[in-house]
């Protein structure tokens, strides 16, 4: 059986935003942190960390002394294999390791991905526990309705199906058969990438 190696401690004075944290065995990051010190009293930190499963926030405030344990988290780059049912399988280009990742962890992702795709992967203790598509993608458009004549303002946005089976709003202009470039921050269309 394998030694488990030692679990470092961040001290007070190590606090900054950024640090991967460990909280009651679940993974932070910390988002931000101000350091307080009192005319009368002493310093203390007012940290707000995020939640790496959930996504939620939760503000604590720690005094000088005080420490937190790190958490073992690391983002590394995968390609997007396939699908098997409804889990989504990744490749370590590095390691060659496969990685199989539930719906409910790839959340929207299917909306943006392609075979041969890469994404970034975060992993908590080894498993995957966010799955992240680039910030921009090109995706074929494979249904939409024609355009009226003439209409070439681009305030006039329509529903367009893309070759992954999901939906956005895209100008008036956009024809079936055009490549589109989409924001996966925000689901928006950014721009007509070919005719």
């Amino acid at each position: 059986m394998g030694v488990k190696p030692a679990v470092a401690t961040y001290n007070t004075s190590d606090f900054r935003k950024g640090l991967k944290i460990e909280i009651d065995g679940e993974p932070y990051l910390m988002t931000e942190m101000n350091f307080v010190k009192p005319g009368k009293g002493n310093a203390f930190y007012k940290c707000r960390m995020k939640n790496l499963i959930r996504g939620t926030s939760l503000d604590r405030t720690y005094k000088g002394g005080d420490s937190l344990q790190s958490a073992d988290v690391e983002t590394t780059s995968v390609q997007f294999l396939y699908r098997q049912g409804e889990d989504y399988v990744f490749m370590d280009g590095t390691t060659f390791e496969q990685y199989e990742v539930t719906a409910q962890v790839a959340g929207d992702i299917w909306k943006y991905i392609k075979d041969g795709m890469e994404c970034s992967m975060t992993l908590y203790n080894g498993n995957a526990i966010v799955v992240e598509p680039p910030q921009h993608v090109e995706l074929e458009v494979t249904e939409t309705t024609p355009g009226t004549k003439g209409d070439t303002a681009t305030n006039v946005t329509k529903p367009a199906k893309v070759e992954t089976g999901a939906e956005f709003l895209v100008p008036g202009f956009i024809k079936e058969g055009n490549i589109v470039k989409i924001n996966t921050v925000n689901a928006e269309y950014v721009e007509r990438v070919s005719n």
